[in-house]
């Protein structure tokens, strides 16, 4: 069997529990679409993907395979995996399955589920930057003011032109995010993102400059954003189609 060169790593598997909702928050419907089949469509439909594994709480994945994966038609999905009780062994439990699918240099591209605007630019820029660096991380410079804060007491503001926004997709050879992971699980170490794991076994991971709409949605407020970008590019598209015509 040929090896995928290419696969994004989807875990979806939190609870959701500050968007306030009767059922996980990937599951409710962004424009008629649940939220993380909208971000499983991008990959679906980028030609740099071969593959496809989604990772989500295992009481679910009956239901996902029926209300996601085979009434959207995808076919790239080739595993759905169980979650973890954190997202770091989620992830984990993803790069075990996909082991004997994949070799050392292939490109693994993780993304959050509930992170529907990815676009196939970021998709394409994060694979690119990992076959040549030890990872790839997409990210946004911060727009705020940043402040240390003990007890409610200010004890500093760090430069704001060094902070950066983690994004997904983080990007990484299999072997070296596997590594890092396993590393971590061995000095039961958890980090922040996958990109901390790699950053703390010595690897440099590459800044991408991100999408301040690449939101990744907890709230209802961060729905009515999301609906709210996909609004505003549907009219971008219009427009730009009138004009051409």
């Amino acid at each position: 069997m040929t090896a995928f060169k290419s696969v994004a790593l989807i875990p979806a598997a939190g609870m959701g529990k500050r968007m306030g909702a009767s059922i996980n928050k990937q599951y409710l419907l962004l424009q008629d679409m649940p939220i993380v089949a909208r971000t499983i469509s991008i990959f679906e439909q980028s030609p740099l993907i071969d593959a496809i594994y989604l990772v989500i709480p295992a009481e679910e994945i009956a239901y996902c395979r029926e209300h996601v994966i085979t009434s959207c038609g995808f076919r790239k999905v080739v595993a759905i995996v169980p979650g973890g009780t954190e997202r770091q062994y989620s992830v984990m439990n993803g790069l075990r399955a996909m082991r004997e699918q994949v070799t050392a240099e292939s490109v693994i591209v993780i993304h959050d589920g509930v992170r529907p605007l990815i676009t196939p630019e970021l998709i394409r820029n994060s694979i690119e930057t990992a076959r040549s660096n030890d990872g790839a991380l997409v990210a946004v410079p911060a727009k705020d003011t940043i402040k240390f804060v003990a007890n409610g007491i200010v004890t500093g503001t760090p430069d704001r032109e060094t902070l950066w926004l983690a994004q997904t997709p983080q990007t990484f050879r299999f072997d070296v995010i596997y590594a890092a992971h396993q590393a971590a699980e061995s000095d039961r170490f958890m980090g922040t993102d996958d990109a901390s794991l790699v950053e703390r076994t010595g690897g440099h991971v590459k800044i991408i400059r991100g999408d301040y709409r690449n939101i990744k949605i907890t709230t209802p407020e961060d729905l009515v954003l999301a609906e709210a970008f996909l609004d505003s590019e549907r009219k971008e598209r219009g427009h730009n189609g009138n004009t051409a015509a």
